[in-house]
């Protein structure tokens, strides 16, 4: 991500060129100081959480519009895209993420939700709508720390964006109303615009994918390929990690007050959020292991499928149940969660690189 090493391109193949640079590896510090200023800057200054409120474009914040674009382009202006055809003829990763992000990830948080929170059903709710968002934007930061394979993470996120557009509806009413109602328990009724989920992935991913996309087929037809990846992108490449700050702090100003006024409830909604991050990520590390992946695909399918399109989430609560909602609370506290846990998961995963016959990256 940042400018002290070429990290261009990941493949399992290759040297260690995807070595975590000294502004990578205090990540977490950063991640920390971020998240403490947001909520210090949400507890003391109503002007700017006010501020915050008014600049929205629908139910879109304009600042962490802007804070998560310039997070993620960066991170697709170094995917190879003429490579991405050998992703989309892997039919054992495309299978795989299917599996994990449409039927274990909604599942698994339908289940942690009622196992954990059976008496608070708004924070159950909650929960599970951020189980239904998959997600679109964080998971390429995750991805590229650990290693993971670029292009795939690229098909795998617009692949996630048509089924979410599509599919986010349906599964809302499936696990809200139907499943509950075959194991006789409480039913929720919620109304989901498809546009606004199609607005949030046009935001989110549409952007930065065609930026991304032009800015590399600009850059090596005028300056080659060579130039690109060992001049331009290193130079590019910390804006990721500014602008996965950026959104940090603004998401955590906006929430401040609703946080650290209900800490026992965030706790709450935490606990099944850790297992869930948890359990998603070992299963989909062991299942790409036994599929046989390689290291690099299956650190991808492990954070396709872990992370959570928190502002699609928070979205969808907010207009379905309002802003003040422990619904709304819940899509909170996922990248409150989230954001740590997935960080922390990045040095679990190049960890485990050792056990795909790879060396790891040097620290």
């Amino acid at each position: 991500m940042s400018d002290a090493v070429d990290t261009s391109h990941t493949d399992t193949t290759d040297p260690v060129v995807a070595r975590l640079s000294r502004l990578d590896r205090f990540l977490p510090v950063w991640i920390i100081l971020a998240m403490a200023l947001g909520l210090v800057l949400g507890r003391t200054s109503n002007s700017l959480t006010s501020m915050l409120d008014s600049l929205t474009i629908g139910s879109i914040s304009a600042p962490i519009a802007i804070g998560l674009l310039v997070m993620m382009y960066p991170v697709l202006a170094k995917v190879r895209y003429s490579e991405t055809s050998r992703i989309t003829g892997d039919r054992r990763l495309l299978g795989a993420s299917l599996v994990m992000n449409w039927l274990i990830g909604p599942a698994l948080m339908f289940a942690l939700a009622w196992l954990m929170l059976p008496d608070l059903p708004e924070y159950r709710t909650g929960l599970i709508i951020v189980g239904l968002a998959r997600c679109i934007a964080m998971v390429l930061i995750w991805n590229d720390l650990a290693c993971g394979d670029r292009e795939a993470a690229a098909v795998l996120v617009a692949i996630n964006s048509v089924f979410q557009v599509f599919a986010f509806a349906a599964l809302g009413w499936f696990y809200l109303q139907v499943l509950p109602s075959w194991l006789g328990l409480a039913t929720t009724s919620a109304d989901f615009s498809v546009w606004a989920i199609t607005i949030s992935v046009l935001v989110f991913l549409g952007i930065p994918l065609a930026a991304g996309f032009a800015t590399r087929h600009i850059g090596e037809r005028v300056k080659g390929r060579e130039w690109y990846e060992r001049t331009f992108l290193p130079r590019l490449g910390p804006w990721a990690l500014y602008g996965l700050l950026f959104t940090i702090v603004l998401l955590f100003a906006l929430q401040g007050d609703a946080i650290t006024s209900n800490p026992w409830d965030v706790a709450r909604i935490a606990l099944p959020l850790l297992a869930y991050f948890a359990i998603t990520f070992t299963i989909g590390m062991v299942m790409g292991h036994r599929l046989g992946l390689g290291y690099a695909k299956t650190a991808t399918l492990a954070f396709t499928a872990a992370g959570n399109n928190f502002e699609l989430a928070i979205a969808v609560a907010i207009g379905t149940f309002g802003a003040t909602s422990g619904q709304a609370l819940a899509g909170v506290v996922g990248p409150l969660i989230e954001v740590p846990v997935l960080v922390g998961l990045v040095y679990v995963s190049l960890w485990a690189r050792s056990f795909f016959s790879v060396p790891a990256p040097e620290a």
